[in-house]
C-alpha cells in the first residue's frame, strides 16, 4: 500500500515507520503524503490505542527536508510547501491517541520538529538531535516555534542560529529525550511506553491531549503564518537554493 512509509500492528499498538533508509528518511512530498494517511488511519481505528513512530535502519530517525528536493523550489512552491506541513503538525498535536517517536539515530530540521511533536520520545546514545536548516540556506521558523515551547528563548536563539546537534546525552538532559536506553533495547522499551499510554482511560486521554492541541494551536497558526511569509521571501532571493546545491555539493564530495 505505501512506498515510502511501513506499517503494522502489535496487539492494540500501531508501529509507522518511516522507510527511505537510503536517504536518511528525510522527507518530500509522497512521504508526507504517507505518513499522513498512515497516521489518520490508526487514528480512526478503534483498536488502536497508541502508536509509535520510528525510521528504517539504524542511521536516522529523519534527517529533515529532502533537499534534492527542496533546492527545487521558488517562492509560490516554498509557500505550498508550508501549506503542506500545515497538515502534518497539525495531525500531529491533533491525535486523540498517544504517539511514542523511537529515536533510532538522527532526528534533524523538520525530522527534529516531528519527533518533538510526539508525546513520548526514547532514544539511545547514539542519537543526535538538532535544528541545522541555517545550514544548508532554510530559515529556521516553524523549529524554533516548538523549541521554545519545551527549551526557552535562549537556548532556542543558540540552537536555530548556530545549527548545532545535540548528542543524546545533552537531549536527554534537558528532557527532549524521555527514556535512554541502549541501542538493542529500543523498540523494546518504545513498546512497553507506548502499552502503558495505551492502558490509560480512553476518555482521559482523549480529553488531556485535546487541552494541549488548545494550548499549542493559536502558536502553531501564527509560526506557519510567519513561515509562508518568510520562506517565499528566502526561496525569491534565490539563497537557499544556492547554499542547498553548495550543501549537496560538498556532501557528494565526501562521500
Amino acid at each position: 500500500m505505501y512506498k515510502f512509509i511501513l506499517t503494522r500492528k502489535e496487539g492494540n499498538i500501531g508501529i509507522i515507520t518511516l522507510n527511505r533508509p537510503e536517504k536518511l528518511n528525510a522527507w518530500h512530498k509522497a512521504m508526507r503524503d504517507e505518513l499522513i494517511d498512515g497516521l489518520r488511519n490508526f487514528e480512526k481505528n478503534q483498536n488502536i490505542r497508541a502508536m509509535i513512530l520510528t525510521g528504517a535502519g539504524n542511521r536516522a530517525f529523519s534527517a529533515g527536508q529532502d533537499l534534492e528536493e527542496a533546492k527545487t523550489f521558488d517562492s509560490d512552491r516554498a509557500e505550498e510547501w508550508i501549506a503542506e506541513w500545515r497538515v502534518v503538525y497539525g495531525l500531529l498535536i491533533g491525535l486523540s491517541k498517544p504517539l511514542v517517536a523511537a529515536l533510532n539515530g538522527v532526528a534533524a530540521g523538520s525530522g527534529f520538529q516531528v519527533a518533538l511533536l510526539t508525546d513520548v520520545r526514547v532514544g539511545h546514545p547514539g542519537v543526535k538531535m538538532g535544528q541545522p536548516e541555517i545550514n544548508s540556506g532554510i530559515p529556521s521558523i516553524t523549529g524554533p516555534w516548538i523549541m521554545k515551547e519545551m527549551l526557552g528563548l535562549s537556548r532556542t536563539i543558540e540552537l536555530a542560529l548556530t545549527g548545532r546537534m545535540m548528542d543524546a546525552e545533552e537531549c536527554y538532559r534537558v528532557g527532549l529525550i524521555h527514556k535512554l536506553v541502549a541501542q538493542e533495547e529500543l523498540m523494546t522499551e518504545a513498546l512497553n511506553m507506548a502499552r502503558l499510554l495505551a492502558s490509560k482511560p480512553p476518555l482521559a486521554m482523549r480529553l488531556t491531549k485535546q487541552r494541549f492541541r488548545e494550548v499549542l494551536e493559536k502558536g502553531l497558526e501564527d509560526v506557519l503564518q510567519a513561515a509562508a511569509r518568510i520562506d517565499r521571501e528566502a526561496y525569491g532571493t534565490g539563497e537557499p537554493q544556492a547554499e542547498m546545491k553548495k550543501f549537496l555539493q560538498k556532501r557528494a564530495v565526501k562521500r
